[in-house]
């Protein structure tokens, strides 16, 4: 009966064992690893220390410095020397290499000397934890993130090698002053690579960022100073320093030598900036998205642009530009010498136009860096100097004109609108080369409407002038008579083309490269055909008789070739000179940023003169 009942229980209880345990099974089967749920909330793959990038002129020397606010220059394992990785591991963490991230021994250790040494000489954190904290989390001394701490280096201990973890270290832990790693500290305090440090150098450095406000040598050198030579001695007595190199390195002079950051030539770095942004648009197909119509997807294209601009520079990349940094300190010598009145202001571009390269460009008598910069952001009035562009240039191109032919200086009147030459005075029948080395206006009118409005701007939008539109098309554009006008910048880039009949963009940026010197961006312009190789003879007629007979003689010197056009708008709100030699193509603006007269200086031709003194430097 006993056993009849016992089989009765089993087959009863059976299903509710089955169920049971197929329930257990399935909440089992959903429970993860503790390492996937590592992995899954605190994913370490790659880790990128933001890194300094550098701008170099033409000839190599950097002219720029570009961090967001941590100095930094990654340096391999194998290019530090093996005494700083062995002062951190004595002082910071002996169980480095047998730990799996946190050292229970060390800490209790560091309790032991901090209370001999009654300060906070060592924290506890192993190499790892103090890695973890300085990439992933903050310094807030909270239950929280020391929690995280212990976690963030469990994993890192996981995915990283030792050796990884102590490169990434000694480029990660700050200096104070804004240098973090070791590389930019040493630049930093003695102007020269951690490769050229000597051992009592390296220990002093190895002193500062156990407590960098506390060891901080431009205020407390000489604790720095003892705190190394208590370091040193930590390396005695862990077998790494024999005791008389630790005599002989305590009696080293610790001597800083400061260094400054690196910022020269604002107007020309500022532009680079903007380039950049151009060039990364450009070559990562936004271009299009930044000039839509629809203002949602020009933002959301604009904050794409500038989070792939702000990782670029995070990177450590090298800006190579073409800067000429003679030509740039004799363009700022000119201006700030021929303008020296309070408001008046100019800008200057430079363009060696055989290689299409922006070799100077100034944006303001005394610009500050990132401020208003006058030569690309500026759109103002072209006056006459429009003519060659507009005028000149499509007429010979279109109807293969003789610059001998005539045309008629007499006065013009066309519905209303009835300009005058500048000097009000009506001419008969006057040559082209006549006509425009005088800078006359009712020939340039007259010559414009037989190539026909639209056939004119045709040619002139070749340049893409930014702010020139069909509200343009009209007869007093030919005497430079626009809604906006165009950035000295455009309007020198244009004049390029005559020095080949090519145009093609002018550049500042000739490529980027990582740090191994890999090509990040380089642009792709090529160069677009404009005017035949007789048109472009007869406008460089055209232009250098302006500099020997006509409205430029101011500006002329004797070279292989030289050549320009003036220009002067209504009340004299803007003064122009943009003109060739044989190597380069110069543009200078002088004006106020609220435009008015400048008669005041006009007499005195500043425009010609600086170009002038540009250029003969130049050549």
């Amino acid at each position: 009966m006993r056993t009849y009942l016992g089989y009765i229980t089993i087959f009863f209880l059976f299903p509710v064992l089955s169920i049971f345990i197929f329930l257990s099974y399935k909440e089992w089967s959903k429970t993860q690893s503790p390492y996937h749920v590592l992995d899954e909330r605190i994913p370490i793959e790659t880790i990128e220390l933001a890194r300094t990038s550098y701008m170099t002129a033409a000839n190599g020397k950097v002219i720029s410095e570009i961090s967001n606010g941590e100095k930094r220059t990654y340096l391999k394992l194998e290019d530090i020397p093996l005494f700083l990785e062995d002062l951190f591991i004595v002082t910071e963490d002996q169980n480095f290499y047998e730990h799996a991230g946190v050292d229970i021994a060390g800490i209790s250790r560091a309790l032991l000397v901090n209370s001999q040494n009654n300060n906070l000489e060592q924290g506890g954190s192993t190499i790892t934890q103090q890695l973890a904290r300085n990439v992933y989390l903050t310094h807030d001394r909270t239950y929280n993130r020391k929690l995280s701490e212990l976690f963030y280096a469990y994993q890192l201990e996981r995915k990283k090698s030792k050796s990884e973890i102590i490169e990434l270290y000694m480029n990660a832990i700050y200096f104070h002053n804004g240098a973090y790693g070791i590389e930019a500290a040493s630049q930093f305090y003695f102007s020269k690579p951690t490769a050229e440090l000597s051992k009592a150098e390296l220990s002093f450095l190895a002193a500062i960022p156990n407590n960098p406000e506390l060891y901080n040598p431009l205020k407390h050198f000489d604790k720095t100073k003892k705190r190394q030579e208590r370091i040193l001695k930590q390396m005695v007595a862990e077998g790494k320093l024999k005791q008389n190199e630790y005599e002989k390195l305590v009696k080293e002079t610790i001597k800083l030598d400061l260094s400054t950051t690196i910022d020269l030539y604002p107007d020309y770095v500022t532009y680079v900036h903007q380039e950049l942004k151009n060039l990364v648009a450009s070559s990562e197909g936004l271009t299009k998205s930044l000039q839509s119509s629809d203002e949602a997807t020009r933002q959301q294209a604009e904050v794409e642009l500038n989070k792939r601009v702000e990782k670029l520079l995070n990177s450590g990349v090298t800006i190579h530009t073409a800067l000429d940094t003679k030509l740039q300190i004799q363009s700022k010598t000119a201006i700030q010498s021929k303008v020296g009145v309070n408001d008046i202001e100019g800008a200057i571009v430079v363009i060696q136009h055989h290689t299409h390269e922006l070799v100077s460009l100034i944006g303001g008598k005394d610009y500050k860096k990132n401020s208003f910069n006058r030569a690309y952001q500026s759109y103002r009035q072209p006056g006459s100097a429009i003519k060659p562009l507009l005028d000149y240039a499509p007429y010979i191109e279109e109807t293969n004109a003789d610059i001998t032919q005539l045309v008629s200086g007499a006065s013009y009147c066309s519905n209303s609108y009835c300009p005058k030459n500048y000097s009000g005075d009506s001419y008969g029948m006057v040559t082209l080369k006549s006509a425009f080395a005088q800078s006359y206006n009712t020939p340039a009118i007259r010559i414009f409407e037989k190539t026909g409005i639209e056939k004119s701007f045709k040619y002139l939008d070749s340049f893409n002038f930014k702010k020139v539109s069909i509200k343009d098309h009209h007869i007093s554009s030919s005497i430079g008579g626009f809604e906006f006008g165009m950035s000295p910048l455009e309007l020198t880039n244009a004049y390029t083309s005559f020095n080949d009949g090519s145009y093609q963009p002018a550049r500042a940026i000739i490529k980027v490269t990582d740090q191994k010197g890999n090509v990040l961006y380089s642009w792709k312009d090529k160069p677009k055909k404009i005017w035949t190789r007789d048109t472009v003879s007869k406008m460089r007629q055209l232009l250098h008789e302006v500099t020997v007979n006509g409205t430029a003689r101011k500006a002329y010197f004797p070279t292989d070739y030289i050549g320009g056009k003036t220009g002067t708008t209504n009340d004299v709100k803007d003064i122009w000179f943009v003109g060739l030699t044989a190597n380069y193509t110069t543009g200078v603006w002088i004006g106020k940023d609220t435009p008015s007269n400048l008669q005041s200086i006009y007499s005195s031709t500043p425009h010609m003169l600086i170009w002038k003194d540009i250029n003969q430097t130049a050549e």
